[in-house]
């Protein structure tokens, strides 16, 4: 059997490549849903990583933080600090607070604006972190990237008419509304663990806050956001309000 074993993967390998070389679009349409995957969980991490200004923590702030990770619950590491320019500017009432773990699983980074240390109280932060806790505990960014991989690979395989409009159109439905829906429900499920640790009403207060420092309105859902994968804000509220009240 051991003998027989590198014959087989060999004559595996040479008709791998028999067909790539007859198709070409089979090459393509392989590389897709990598790519999708890379974009959704490494694309941001290269962003926050190539553009954003960042810095590691000093020996205050990451005593500060890991205090307050230690009561939402979350424990990626490394840690970047993304700068907010002057003092000032981090101190001011309408600074932007960034709480994002960003990356694939074994290579995450947790990134938090300097406001996080200076501008806020720590029902606030622990609440955000807490809320990124549940996403990662869940594998929301995961589960985003192989329902991106699908439409994206079901689309690349009817441009490329490797198979029936009719049937590619209907596939490309189903999996899209299966991934709408499952990034919902992971949503909520995350918003659950969060809950769990830190307390809805406290998690409800938290996303408030938030949407004021914005200045917007948190959204309910309509015929608007039947296409987003993300729950709207408003929504997630409400059911954290729910949770607290039962």
């Amino acid at each position: 059997m051991t003998a027989v074993t590198p014959v087989l993967l060999a004559a595996a390998g040479r008709s791998v490549l028999l067909v790539a070389a007859a198709r070409p679009a089979l090459i393509v349409l392989a590389l897709v849903p990598i790519l999708a995957v890379l974009a959704v969980t490494v694309g941001p991490l290269y962003v926050a990583d190539r553009y954003r200004e960042t810095r590691d923590p000093t020996r205050a702030e990451r005593a500060q933080l890991d205090e307050l990770r230690s009561a939402a619950g979350l424990d990626v590491e490394p840690v970047a600090v993304l700068e907010s320019g002057t003092e000032a500017d981090a101190d001011a009432a309408d600074a932007a607070v960034e709480i994002a773990v960003r990356g694939p699983p074994g290579r995450r980074v947790l990134f938090v604006s300097e406001t996080v240390f200076k501008g806020v109280d720590e029902d606030l932060a622990v609440a955000l972190l807490a809320a990124e806790a549940g996403r990662v505990e869940t594998r929301y960014t995961m589960v985003r990237a192989v329902g991106v991989a699908g439409v994206t690979t079901i689309l690349a395989a009817i441009v490329a008419t490797l198979v029936p409009f009719d049937a590619g159109f209907t596939a490309l439905a189903v999996v899209g509304v299966v991934s709408l829906w499952a990034g919902r429900r992971v949503q909520y499920a995350a918003d659950a663990r969060a809950a769990d640790r830190v307390g809805a009403s406290r998690l409800a207060d938290a996303f408030e806050r938030m949407a004021d420092r914005r200045g917007v309105v948190p959204e309910r859902g309509d015929w608007r956001t039947w296409f987003e994968v993300q729950p709207p804000l408003g929504d997630r509220i409400d059911r954290l309000r729910e949770r607290s009240r039962g």
